[in-house]
């Protein structure tokens, strides 16, 4: 592969890592997998990152950042308050086709818990998309376009784990799952609940 800045190369990197790592997981990626899937030697990937946790990571981090910049990109075509949620709602990455490959990563890291450094990174990650979540259903209960009462730390960690538990359920195909018999989707049902 021929030689690339280094911010490119690091960008470059964690593409394919994010690849490697979505389908090995963490534990079943070397990094001469990962150096061998660059393009590159393993002594040029040690020159990005100190070690494969480094790597996974940035990863995680990056993650969160596209996660956030997609929400924001999005919600630039809303109208109101009430509109961003329901943009937010429809706007999981797990199930996103931006975000769908790139996410299992994340769900790769909460099987690596025990693992003190990627554990932190998993929580900051969690840390940085509830806050985005908080400020914004804050913004929609100040403008009125918010009918549920409940506090906006609960109903943002609420949306994360409905938002953590259909992505996980959504790509087996499992019939009847998130509509009721008339058609009606949960998405919609959250909605209502939410705005009105």
């Amino acid at each position: 592969m021929s030689r690339l800045p280094a911010a490119k190369r690091r960008e470059q990197l964690l593409d394919k890592a994010a690849k490697l790592f979505a389908k090995r997981g963490y534990a079943g990626t070397t990094t001469a997998q990962l150096a061998k899937a660059a393009g590159i030697t393993e002594p040029i990937l040690y020159r990005h990152f100190d070690s494969k946790r480094d790597l996974f990571i940035a990863l995680i981090d990056r993650t969160g950042d596209d996660v956030i910049r997609g929400w924001e990109e999005q919600l630039g075509e809303a109208g109101s308050s009430a509109h961003e949620i329901r943009l937010l709602l429809g706007g999981n990455p797990m199930i996103s086709d931006r975000g769908r490959g790139i996410y299992r990563v994340i769900v790769q890291g909460l099987t690596e818990i025990d693992d003190r450094e990627i554990r932190k990174a998993i929580k900051r990650h969690i840390a940085r998309l509830h806050a985005f979540l908080v400020k914004r259903i804050r913004e929609a209960r100040t403008s009125g376009q918010l009918v549920a009462r409940a506090d906006p730390e609960l109903i943002a960690w609420l949306l994360m784990h409905l938002a953590l538990g259909y992505g996980l359920i959504a790509p087996l195909g499992v019939p009847g799952h998130s509509k009721d018999a008339s058609g009606d989707h949960i998405l919609r049902l959250l909605s209502r609940l939410l705005t009105g």
